[in-house]
């Protein structure tokens, strides 16, 4: 098991798991992120999300406020991290819950 991982860590991903709706994920989330923490994670999903559709670093700059270095992070993650974006954004297309549609 990575360093990272341990009994807490494995609490939080079990908490998540049990989590039956949005509604339920939201309330969750607020109570134990802060916004910006919240606001910062939606934010990575997203230029993973325009990462995979081909969009520029400007692009994605101007669509979802990120940095480059966030942009260039993420990009990393994709290319060599264990593929947490990519199972969470081919489970989010499958399923219609993307924003692929809005931009």
């Amino acid at each position: 098991m990575e360093k990272w991982k341990d009994e807490l860590t494995e609490q939080l991903a079990s908490a998540f798991l049990s989590l039956n709706t949005v509604e339920e994920v939201y309330n969750f989330l607020e109570d134990v992120a802060t916004i910006g923490e919240i606001k910062a994670l939606s934010q990575r999903l997203e230029v993973a999300r325009l990462l995979r559709r081909n969009h520029t670093y400007p692009q994605i700059a101007q669509l979802t406020g990120a940095s480059t270095a966030t942009i260039s992070r993420v990009r990393k993650f994709l290319d060599y991290g264990a593929d947490g974006y990519g199972v969470v954004l081919n489970r989010l297309e499958e399923n219609g819950k993307n924003v692929a549609n809005r931009k």
